[in-house]
Order: C-alpha cells, then sequence, then structure tokens
C-alpha cells in the first residue's frame, strides 16, 4: 500500500508523490517565541516528528524545518513588559523552547530558521509582489491585494465577498480593500524595525514563512503542516503571496493537525487551563506526552483530561511491563538469540498492519491497536518465573525487536523498561503522597506472613496495599509490587 495524505487542499487523501522523486521537503510552522510553550504547541512537533520517521522508514531523504517566528506583536509588548529588547526576549524563550524539546527525546529538525535571519529574503519576495501587481506600497506599508490573486480562498474555503460583507471599513486605513493584509508594516516609535526600500519597518506575519520556505528549499515543496488554527488566514495567505510571486503551485499535501481539549473544554487564556509544557513535564514522563498526542489521529481533537493522562499511564505500563519481562530473560542470553518463529509471525503480522496504517493518513490508533495486541500475545505465552528455554528467549526478542521498531517511529519505548517503570511509580507515588520505603516495608511484611503460612495477614496486609493503589504479584522468584494504573 502506497502512501496516501489528507490534504486540507483537495479535502480528501491522495497518493503522496514527491516533487523530486526519493526527496521530501518539509515546513511545519512553528512557535511565536514570547513565553514558555503550552502542551497545545508540542501536538504538531509530536507528530511530525513521526511523518519524518515513517518517511524516512520508506526509503525517502528527508529535510524538515520548523520556525522560529521571533518578530511578533506579542514578543514587543513582552519586551516592553520586561524592560528588554525583543531580541533579547526571542532569545531566552527559543532556549526554553530547546529544553523542553529535548526533553521530549525527538530527533532535532534539519532547519528551525528565525524571522530575523531572513530579512533579504522577505523583502525579495516583497518586492516581487510589487513587481507583479498583486501588492501596494501606501505611505511605508506594503499590503498584499487580495482581490489580484484568482486562487484566494481555495484552502479555507473562504470567498472575498463573504470577507467583504463581514468587515467594517476603517475610512483611515491604508489598505485599498478590508481583507488585504499586510507585507510590510512601517515602523513605530519605540518598536524594533529593519531598513527596506519602502522605509523602515518589519515583516507581516505571512510573508515570513513564504520568505523562509523560498531561501531554503525554493518555490515549492512537498508538505506544509501548522494547526488547523492556521489554515486562514495564516496559510491561506502564505499561498497567495508564494503563488502571486512565482506562479507555481506553493504546497503539494496541506497537513494540519487539530486541537487540544481540556476535559470538553478548548484550551485557552481566557478559561484559564492553558498549562505549559515544562508544567506537564515536571509531573509526568515525557513519554505520557507522546503516548497522548500519538494515540489519537492528528486530525481529530485530542483530549487533554485527568482520564486521558490516566489512560496514557496505563498503556504504557502494559508495554513496559511485557519489555521488563522480557528483559528479565534476554539479560545475560547471547546477544544472537533465534527469534521464536511462532511469534516472529506474530509481529510480522502486526508490522503489515501498522505499515498499512501509516500509509493510511499516519492512522496511529490502529498502530496502537498492533501494539496491544502483539503485547497481549506476549503476555499470554511468556510470565516472571517460567524455566528459561530457547522459546522463551525466541519470543522476548521477537517481542522486544518488534517493540523498540515501532517505538523508534513514535519516539516511544526507547528506554530501559525496568528503569522508565521504576521513574513512573515514582511519580505517582508522589501524586499519591507514598513513600517507597513505605510500601517495600508493607510488601516485606506480607512477604514474611506468607512465608509463615499466615494467610490472614498476608491477606490483610495485601488488602491495605490494595487501598493504598499498590498491586502485589507473587512469582517463584518473589513478590513484584507497582503503582495500580
Amino acid at each position: 500500500m502506497s502512501l496516501k495524505i489528507y490534504s486540507t487542499l483537495s479535502r480528501q487523501a491522495e497518493e503522496f508523490k514527491p516533487l523530486t522523486p526519493g526527496e521530501v521537503k518539509i515546513y511545519v510552522c512553528g512557535p511565536t517565541v514570547y513565553n514558555f510553550l503550552h502542551v497545545g504547541n508540542f501536538r504538531g512537533v509530536v507528530f511530525f516528528n513521526l511523518v519524518r520517521n515513517w518517511l524516512e522508514e520508506s526509503s525517502y531523504k528527508v529535510q524538515y524545518a520548523l520556525n522560529f517566528t521571533d518578530v511578533d506583536d506579542k514578543i514587543i509588548a513582552k519586551a516592553n513588559e520586561l524592560g528588554k529588547s525583543a531580541s533579547e526576549v526571542s532569545e531566552l524563550y527559543i532556549a526554553e523552547y530547546k529544553k523542553d524539546f529535548a526533553a521530549l527525546g525527538l530527533r532535532p529538525h534539519d532547519f528551525n530558521p528565525k524571522v530575523t535571519e531572513h530579512m533579504d529574503g522577505i523583502r525579495a519576495v516583497i518586492g516581487k509582489l510589487l513587481e507583479n501587481k498583486v501588492a501596494y506600497e501606501v505611505s511605508g506599508d506594503v499590503n498584499y491585494s487580495v482581490s489580484a490573486f484568482e486562487g484566494y480562498g481555495k484552502l479555507s474555503g473562504r470567498k472575498i465577498e463573504d470577507q467583504q460583507a463581514g468587515s467594517r471599513i476603517n475610512v483611515d486605513t491604508k489598505k485599498q480593500s478590508a481583507e488585504d493584509f499586510a507585507l510590510w508594516k512601517s515602523a513605530k516609535p519605540g518598536e524594533v524595525s529593519w531598513p527596506s526600500p519602502w522605509g523602515p519597518g518589519r515583516p507581516g506575519w505571512h510573508i515570513e514563512c513564504s520568505a523562509m520556505i523560498k531561501d531554503i528549499f525554493g518555490e515549492q515543496i512537498d508538505i506544509h503542516g501548522g494547526g488547523m488554527d492556521l489554515i486562514f488566514p495564516h496559510h491561506e495567505n502564505e499561498i497567495a503571496q508564494s503563488e502571486g510571486c512565482t506562479h507555481k503551485q506553493f504546497v503539494s499535501y496541506w497537513m494540519h493537525w487539530n486541537m487540544i481539549n481540556f476535559g470538553a473544554q478548548k484550551m485557552s487564556k481566557s478559561l484559564g487551563n492553558i498549562v505549559s509544557l515544562r508544567e506537564f513535564l515536571e509531573v509526568n514522563p515525557a513519554e505520557v506526552y507522546k503516548w497522548m498526542m500519538l494515540s489519537v489521529h492528528y486530525r481529530s481533537v485530542s483530549d487533554f483530561s485527568d482520564d486521558s493522562i490516566a489512560r496514557a499511564v496505563t498503556g504504557l505500563a502494559r508495554i513496559y511491563s511485557a519489555l521488563a519481562v522480557a528483559e528479565t530473560y534476554l539479560t545475560g542470553a547471547a546477544a544472537d538469540v533465534a527469534v521464536d518463529p511462532g511469534f516472529a509471525k506474530v509481529t510480522g503480522d502486526a508490522w503489515d498492519k501498522v505499515k498499512n496504517a501509516l500509509n493510511d493518513d499516519f492512522g496511529t490508533p490502529e498502530v496502537f491497536a498492533a501494539l496491544f495486541e502483539v503485547t497481549r500475545q506476549f503476555n499470554n505465552q511468556v510470565r516472571r518465573g517460567l524455566k528459561v528455554n530457547p522459546a522463551i528467549l525466541g519470543k522476548a526478542a521477537a517481542y522486544t525487536q518488534f517493540v523498540h521498531r515501532v517505538g523508534q517511529l513514535l519516539s516511544l519505548f526507547q528506554q530501559p523498561a525496568q528503569a522508565f517503570l521504576q521513574d513512573l511509580d515514582t511519580r505517582l507515588l508522589a501524586q499519591m503522597k507514598l513513600e517507597r520505603v513505605t510500601v517495600d516495608a508493607l510488601v516485606a511484611e506480607r512477604t514474611a506472613a506468607r512465608a509463615a503460612k499466615d494467610f490472614a495477614k498476608s491477606d490483610e496486609l495485601r488488602k491495605k496495599l490494595t487501598d493504598l493503589g499498590i498491586s502485589v504479584s507473587d512469582t517463584p522468584d518473589g513478590s513484584f509490587w507497582e503503582v495500580t494504573k
């Protein structure tokens, strides 16, 4: 099955055909850097990490850019508030973004362009738009003439006349029409500015991405990504600018991820439910966040609630627990353990399902279903305390290889299983206000009661542990406990 991608432009899944055979150019709209970034800002970052990984798994050479918008009204406002320069503010929060990105354990992008590094390109594109008569200059401002671009509205489905009907015309505006948008804004007192043929000023928001893409990749790219909130006006205006400049199709496939809801409420400052990724990762492992973002299809709304966090913890624990069992058997075994043929058939069939799911517009829910099915079959055949034999080792090897292969695409399951589970339990114990030594003492007391055949006390202690949220498993090798998930 060849890769199909749902394109916002055509509103249907299309077979993927790159502009240059064997090569893919991807650009994703990155953050405006004036504060710590919230959990919603990283959904696309996590998803497009998978997109790049899958394209490379499919033998494409990928070039991937995610930008930083370091010129913006919000940055200027923050700088004035802090008594700093706009560049000091943007550089501070770019550095903080990079810390969060590193904490997620994702692969670096090939390019992280900043607007301030591409002023020459921005001025060049604006000059070409003026030359092509799809833009006009008034008193130091340069605006795009929407009515001069025949295809305006093709991405969002909006019509110019609908926008005109809903607009209030400001008699003092420098725009010829209300729907026109800024390419270059003349300098205002106290604001950062750059020289230009039209006077000092700074670029409009939309022109920045058009120019950075042109500087890095040329006139056309294969995939452009962003949140659904960017379809209009940002991406609509990018198309108008880039195609108004080059007269070529700008992007082959437009991919947009959906929003995040907090308990069925849209995340917003007015509702006070904005959570920074930094705050989230202080409490939860990074794998919990990545699981939450990838277990839901990227074009579906992602729920960000206590329940969804709990589901992610449970899912991760299920797979990491199976990996931990496999690790106990494989530790000390020969490096070239022969994979069990029967279980290799299970994982081979599951890998086919993974491939088909990812080739069908990156259907990650089906990928997780395949992971769970393989884990279920492994748990049915292998558990702690069994006598080691080639079949057990072969199943452990096949399971581990499969999970790590899928996990490499998702940037999940790359940690030593036992270490991950211990860290997860430590975090959960902290939330429960329980000390590990307290649990260890109760489990040891129960083990002693079992050894003394005091089963009444053993049952009493098991209930006490259960009431605390601790699950205990008894095996021939001893008792193991974990936080109930």
